[in-house]
This record gives C-alpha cells, structure tokens and sequence, in this order.
C-alpha cells in the first residue's frame, strides 16, 4: 500500500466569514453591562449623575417627613345664655315746628326808651363785733403776814447794834405751792452785810401762804422787805 504523498507546498488561509448581526449586537450589549459595572466600581457614573441631574430634581424625589399631627383637644360645650326680651323705647313723635319770633318790629308798634331794671340794691352787712378780751387771771401774791404762821420777828445783830448799823433789806423770795421758801436772791441792800445776812436767814425761816391764780396754789416770788432801826 502506498502511502499518501504530502505536499511540502504551504496551504493557503482560509478566507474569515463577516461576524453576523446577532453576534456583534451580544458583543455590544456585553460590553456596555463591563464598562456600566466598571464604572460603578469607580464611582464615575454617581459622579456623572450627579453632574447630569440638578439638585433640585434629586430633591424632588426624596419625600419630606409626614409632620406629627397633635389630637384636637375637644371644644367645651358653650352654656346656652337665654337672651332677656329687651322693652323696645316708644317711638317719640317728631317734634313740631317752632314759632320763629321776628326781629323786625311792627310798623304800627308805639316806640318809646326802654329802661332797664335796675340792679337791686345792697343789703347792709352789720359788722361783727370782736369777741371779747377774757378776763385777766385773778393772781394773789405769797404772803408771810398771816396770823395763823406765827413767825416771829427777826433778830437784830448784836454787832450792827453796837455799831448802830441800820437800814432796810429786801429779799426776793420763790415760795412753792407748799408755802415753803425754795430760794432768795438780794433785791436791795441795806448798806451791811450783817443786816442784809440776818435779813436772808429770817425769810428762810419762815412760813409762807403760797401765791394762787384764780384760786389755784402756784408757786410764784415775792418781794418781801426787812426794815432794821435802832429804838431808843
């Protein structure tokens, strides 16, 4: 048997057939789903969206939150007020014309001067009398001359008598309502201090009706006078 005799001759290629139209339209889609899934992994497509789409349109598709409605509280029964029958005012008639007296006088009017009413005449006013002055306070002085005080006389010096020393002394003498002398203060002097002395302690030593205003006891002063005289 006689083997096959090869050509060392090269064949010829053989001639590619055109793609149909299936295939390049499943080539397409394919390579649209790569490069969409491609471009998700890099954020290109969310970026271009959000060049593509206006915030405004986004907004648009988000809904806002429902706002919380708050219960109505229920409205109180309003009270029933019974309306009181209101008398309606009488109606008053209209009122009638006036007579419209006319200024102008009747030609036939008598003319003559009107004399005005005289204004009357003034009553005369008696003039009130001043209230009369009260009567002055009835005052009477302190006194030492009763009987019924026994005081007794002043003694006379043994020293002025020898040296014949005289003269009258009075003292002003402040007598409380207890007719006790308070104090005494020299009015006069009778020119010697041994008179004018003597004279002091005698209308201190003595008792004394005390001074009244209209019959009340008061303590008041009095001049009370000490005359010294040598007798023969």
């Amino acid at each position: 048997m006689n083997a096959p005799a090869f050509s060392s001759a090269p064949r010829a290629p053989a001639p590619r057939q055109p793609l149909s139209r299936n295939a390049v339209i499943a080539l397409a889609v394919v390579g649209l789903h790569v490069g969409f899934i491609w471009a998700l992994q890099s954020g290109l497509l969310m970026r271009a969206a959000e060049i593509v789409v206006p915030a405004e349109v986004l907004a648009q598709f988000i809904d806002p939150p429902a706002p919380k409605v708050e219960p109505v509280p229920p409205t109180p029964p309003t009270p029933t007020v019974q309306k009181k029958a209101v008398a309606k005012a009488p109606v008053q008639p209209a009122p009638q014309p006036l007579a419209i007296t006319d200024p102008t006088p009747s030609p036939n009017a008598p003319t003559g001067v009107v004399t005005p009413p005289l204004p009357p005449a003034p009553v005369a006013v008696a003039p009130v009398a001043p209230p009369a002055p009260p009567a002055p306070a009835a005052v009477q002085l302190p006194s030492s001359d009763a009987d019924y005080l026994q005081n007794p006389k002043p003694s006379y010096p043994v020293l002025s008598k020898r040296m014949n020393e005289q003269g009258k002394v009075t003292h002003r003498v402040w007598i409380g309502i207890d007719g006790k002398p308070q104090r005494a203060e020299l009015a006069t002097s009778s020119g010697f201090s041994r008179l004018d002395k003597a004279a002091y302690d005698a209308v201190m030593s003595w008792r004394y009706v005390p001074g009244k205003r209209n019959g009340v006891p008061e303590a008041m002063s009095v001049l009370v006078p000490i005359d010294w005289t040598l007798k023969d």
